[in-house]
């Protein structure tokens, strides 16, 4: 009698209403991941466009964990993560499409040095171009340096220039939750995602945290996928906006030191405020109220190993 194969890669996706991509995504990995040893789990952060239909309807294969109320990108994909018997975790959006097997090369660089904790390979936009997926360490310098290469990359004649420092391996500080591979048993010793980010900065709260604890995070141009890029976002622009800002400031507090908080509680400060008496945006002054109103120790982080 055989022994069944023990699983070496669990797929989680995160789903919020996400009817109208779901299908591309999942028959992505039926068509290009045809290893046996390997399993998807779907978390539904509480849909209400028929996702969770869809899914069990046409997926019988994929593990569905339905949630009760959306508590956000993190807590979803911990909660996945917490059913997933894989060594590797690969936690994936629902907005990408596979393109190609890419277990194979991302296994082989997590074993060739047990120092990788997290790999992300190559991000392409939906016309095939470049999609920069890295970003330095998080900081007021960081944060400067990773918006100065994007907007770069918007002028057309720097775009082959910058996309030269994206054809080899490397080892990065962070790199994009879209696509998010990660060893297991460092996800768990790591706590999983600090759930005080709901959406955005997680992943680069992660990779700080894996690097806190001796691991390296690489990025592999070798394998790509598409990646649509905002697409539950663009649904709730506004309340997005305003969360990133919020993740924001909750990650400084964590990471950076005193001054850096207060400068980018400065810099906030007269961004929003010169908005808000501008263009009387109601969304500035959420801003500007959120600024007084989180402080270090009503957030509570999570404790690692």
């Amino acid at each position: 009698m055989n022994q069944q194969q023990p699983i070496s890669v669990s797929v989680i996706l995160v789903n919020y209403n996400g009817a109208e991509i779901l299908p591309d995504c999942l028959k992505s990995i039926q068509k290009f991941i045809d290893v046996p040893t390997y399993e998807i789990i779907l978390v539904d952060n509480a849909s209400s466009d028929g996702s969770v239909e869809l899914v069990a309807e046409n997926y019988p294969q994929i593990r569905l964990v339905k949630q009760k109320e959306n508590r956000g990108f993190g807590a979803g994909n911990n909660a996945g993560a917490k059913l997933a018997s894989g060594e590797f975790l690969f936690l994936l959006n629902t907005d990408t499409v596979l393109t190609s097997n890419i277990f194979p090369h991302l296994i082989k660089l997590m074993e060739a040095d047990p120092q990788v904790g997290i790999i992300g390979p190559k991000l392409l936009n939906s016309d095939g171009s470049l999609q920069i997926s890295i970003s330095p360490a998080l900081g007021i310098q960081g944060e400067y340096q990773a918006r100065q290469i994007h907007q770069a990359y918007q002028n057309i004649s720097q775009q082959n220039l910058i996309e030269q420092k994206f054809q080899e391996i490397q080892e990065v500080d962070i790199v994009v939750g879209a696509a998010f591979f990660i060893r297991s048993i460092l996800f768990d010793e790591l706590g999983g995602f600090d759930e005080n980010f709901f959406m955005y900065f997680e992943e680069s709260d992660l990779c700080q945290r894996a690097q806190n604890q001796g691991y390296k995070i690489i990025y592999t141009p070798h394998v790509s996928l598409i990646h649509l890029k905002g697409y539950s976002i663009q649904k709730a622009a506004n309340t997005m906006a305003i969360e990133y800002r919020r993740s924001q400031i909750y990650y400084y507090q964590k990471h950076r030191p005193w001054w850096e908080q207060l400068l980018l509680r400065i810099y906030l400060f007269y961004k929003f405020f010169w908005e808000f008496i501008t263009t009387a945006n109601p969304n500035s002054l959420k801003v500007i109220i959120l600024l007084f109103a989180i402080k270090k120790s009503a957030i509570k982080a999570p404790v690692s190993n």
